[in-house]
């Protein structure tokens, strides 16, 4: 009896990558494994396909990323499997919730699932999100967090230092309001004209959400005709090549309004790479985060970590502290 990890497999229908949720799951399995716990990744379509593969075989913990399982379709599935615990990890904070009305609901009856059950239970990637339900509807909430493989290269890659030249700028993740994006571009901006060098701000493409193609169209007007300034869309990709286009970054700007982990900052640290963050990326090292709504302030972090030689360094050490810290939590949850 093993651990599965389960996620929605958009890619199967609609032609879309939503590679997060899937990156999450692969690193979180294989963490466990590194730590003597059989872990496996399942993408599946529906509750059907859980079943039938739940049919061939049998896991003791089910662990589905995101609120989207219909509640009637899980409790027939905790009905039937009853010596499997299934827990629904909520992989976004509160604030993000509002772009995903269903997946409220889905919450709300969680909550009740957990109380009518014995193996049903309710869980989130965050330790806000979780402290947020126990106080606001005094129900229980597991935290599960991303836990972030890192291999012994990790170790190795040092910061790329600046020193002239074009200036290489990341800003990655879905186009989304929330992702704070249009700030990061105009801190960008500041930066390299402080550095007096050329500038490649590099953004993700081909995938725009909830008024992500209004906050793209309103960077390119920031952005156009400047001299020295080239946008780069980068096209969604597999994650391992998405890895390598992080490594040739200078800096990346990631200062989302709200956030439970943030991969692209976690990609940064293994690659070498520093990130200005917001107070949202609660565990990444304080003095990469900044004012998520002072622009200025977002371009003062950028140039001090760009300067800082130890500053990937400093990233490595606290996402290390972050999946030793999540590791104990796991174990609570998978040993009950």
């Amino acid at each position: 009896m093993s651990v599965v990890l389960a996620y929605k497999n958009f890619a199967a229908n609609r032609n879309i990558s939503h590679i997060g949720l899937g990156v999450a799951a692969i690193n979180t399995a294989k963490v466990l494994r590194r730590e003597g716990i059989e872990a496996h990744v399942w993408p599946i379509v529906n509750s059907s396909e859980l079943r039938t593969r739940l049919e061939a075989t049998p896991a003791k913990d089910v662990i589905i990323s995101a609120p989207w399982i219909p509640s009637n379709e899980l409790m027939k599935l905790a009905d039937d499997f009853p010596e499997t615990q299934f827990a629904v990890n909520c992989h976004s904070n509160v604030g993000f919730l509002q772009a995903d009305r269903n997946g409220v609901k889905l919450v709300r009856e969680l909550m009740e699932l957990e109380t009518g059950t014995h193996n049903i239970h309710l869980a989130g990637n965050s330790r806000r999100f979780c402290n947020w339900v126990q106080a606001a509807f005094f129900a229980p909430c597991t935290y599960l967090p991303n836990l972030y493989y890192l291999d012994s290269n990790a170790t190795k890659h040092r910061q790329m230092a600046f020193s002239g030249g074009t200036l290489r700028i990341g800003i990655f993740g879905a186009t989304r309001p929330l992702k704070n994006l249009m700030s990061a571009a105009a801190a960008a901006l500041e930066i390299a004209r402080g550095q007096r060098a050329s500038l490649e701000l590099w953004m993700s493409g081909g995938r725009a959400e909830g008024g992500g193609e209004t906050v793209l169209a309103a960077v390119k007007e920031m952005l156009e005709g400047l001299p020295d300034v080239k946008l780069m869309l980068n096209g969604w990709q597999s994650w391992p090549k998405f890895r390598q286009l992080v490594r040739h970054m200078h800096l990346l700007l990631q200062p989302s309004y709200t956030e439970s982990f943030n991969m692209v900052t976690a990609d940064g640290v293994a690659e070498g790479v520093a990130s200005v963050v917001s107070e949202a990326v609660d565990w990444a090292p304080d003095y990469w985060k900044a004012d998520v709504d002072d622009v200025l302030d977002v371009a003062r972090v950028g140039r001090q970590i760009l300067n800082d030689h130890r500053a990937a360094q400093d990233g490595l050490q606290a996402l290390q502290s972050y999946v030793e810290d999540g590791l104990i939590a796991y174990r609570k949850f998978l040993t009950n």
